[in-house]
């Protein structure tokens, strides 16, 4: 039987134990700019978001590891690609680890957001061919992204909700639409 691969999976960091009913899941730094793609959605239901996290029952606090592991990959298995907030305050958890290993051995594009930056010439050095020294440090904190995010197509973005919107409109960062493209992508400045 074919999956609908339609959803967008959000990768970010939160400590554990994690719930995202309680106030401090809202602070959470990472789990924020989740929040912002989904108040945006619920303003224009135009934006192209297509929350993967509510397609599978929410995992209860208390919950092992390898309830939460199967849940955040059935919620894998009906994504198109992956948003990853990577920011200064990003650890290398578990989960996150779990979640890109699996999303790139999937085949999962993905759409890495830098919340700390707002526009594209930020990303990148003074030539504007490459991503700068504080983009690449942030690729350390994840180091199985690091190593295999030339096996997907991965587009950069800082955290600009009409670039976020042209990258979930681009074919090339999904499942079905990606072909034999592979490697590491900006949107030119």
């Amino acid at each position: 039987m074919a999956v609908n691969r339609t959803g967008n999976y959000c990768a970010f960091y939160v400590a554990e134990p994690f719930s995202e009913s309680n106030l401090n899941a809202n602070a959470t730094h990472d789990f924020v700019y989740y929040n912002t793609l989904r108040m945006w959605k619920g303003k224009d239901l135009r934006f192209p978001f297509i929350d993967s996290h509510s397609k599978t029952y929410s995992v209860r606090d208390g919950s092992t590891w390898e309830t939460l592991k199967a849940r955040l990959r059935a919620r894998l298995d009906v994504s198109k690609n992956i948003i990853l907030f990577l920011s200064s305050k990003t650890v290398n958890s578990r989960a996150v680890n779990e979640e890109i290993e699996y999303g790139i051995n999937s085949g999962l594009p993905i759409i890495i957001v830098y919340p700390d930056y707002n526009e594209k010439a930020q990303l990148l050095d003074s030539t504007g061919t490459t991503f700068n020294q504080s983009i690449q440090s942030l690729w350390n904190k994840l180091p199985t992204l690091k190593d295999n995010m030339d096996k997907v197509p991965t587009i950069h973005i800082p955290m600009n909700k009409n670039l976020i919107a042209q990258s979930l409109n681009d074919i090339r960062f999904t499942i079905n639409g990606k072909g034999s493209t592979r490697g590491r992508y900006f949107y030119k400045v």
